[in-house]
């Protein structure tokens, strides 16, 4: 246990793991404020699409050389919208119309990856998360879109739950809900953007999924499962940031499986009426 500590207390001398914990912590927030409105609208998996679509403007990004999140964030809010699109007009349900984006893109993302040479350190990197490649100016954008994230949630938390709890009684009342679902769209792809320099593309859907169903288990009301979504995603992230540094893990591996424990935990909580 005092191993452990000290070895905590060393972790935090290093700038990179004060990095990985701040644009963890936000991005996770970022996550679970989203993750009500889709996992309860039964499109979750949209993050799931978008990060097999980030994989692509990974692939692009390495092979000209540019900056992964100014690549990145106008490409997969594009497909975010071209999934919405597709879900309106080509009588797709949402679940067809992610599949159809999201392997056209891995397909696109390993052509391209083949034409650098195949997958390199960085590409990997990428696709599963590294604490070791985030710069100052990833922190510095990564704060600026989680701010903007959380306070258009906060701005819009009541159009956001209108169209969660009957987007057809909420058309009727007069709220744009397609302005609303697009908003949830865009905020969802700048923070899978942000996001998979944590966790890495593979991953980075899950941190959207694992929080949400968490917290329903021990909460119903919309402001109470943000709250236990948030709480649990943040300590999972640095829980994971700790001990990929103790034990020399995968950063994005560990995030995501003690957010499977905790899942497992509540579920049995909830099952055994302990609470």
């Amino acid at each position: 246990m005092e191993n452990a500590v000290k070895m905590i207390i060393e972790a935090l001398q290093y700038d990179f793991i004060l990095k990985a914990l701040l644009v963890g912590s936000l991005i996770s927030i970022c996550c679970s404020c989203l993750g009500v409105f889709l996992v309860l609208k039964k499109f979750s998996m949209i993050g799931d699409g978008l990060a097999h679509v980030s994989f692509a403007t990974v692939a692009i990004a390495l092979l000209l050389s540019a900056s992964q999140l100014i690549v990145s964030i106008p490409i997969v809010i594009l497909a975010s919208f071209l999934i919405l699109k597709l879900n309106e007009k080509a009588d797709l349900h949402g679940d067809a119309a992610i599949g159809l984006v999201s392997s056209f893109s891995i397909a696109l993302g390993v052509l391209i990856s083949s034409m650098a040479k195949g997958f390199n350190v960085d590409l990997m990197s990428y696709l599963f998360g590294s604490i070791l490649v985030i710069s100052d100016m990833d922190v510095r954008i990564s704060i600026a879109l989680s701010v903007v994230v959380i306070l258009m949630v906060f701005f819009f938390y009541n159009s956001l739950v209108a169209i969660t709890y009957d987007e057809e009684f909420a058309k009727v009342m007069g709220l744009n809900t397609n302005a609303m679902n697009y908003l949830v769209a865009m905020l969802t792809s700048i923070t899978i953007a942000a996001g998979i320099r944590v966790v890495g593309t593979m991953l980075i859907s899950s941190l959207i999924i694992f929080p949400t169903v968490t917290a329903l288990q021990l909460s119903r009301g919309f402001k109470g499962t943000i709250i236990i979504s948030s709480i649990v995603s943040v300590s999972c992230v640095i829980m994971g940031v700790f001990l990929s540094f103790i034990f020399n893990l995968p950063t994005g591996a560990c995030i995501v499986i003690l957010n499977a424990l905790c899942f497992a935990i509540f579920f049995c909580i909830k099952k055994l009426n302990i609470i």
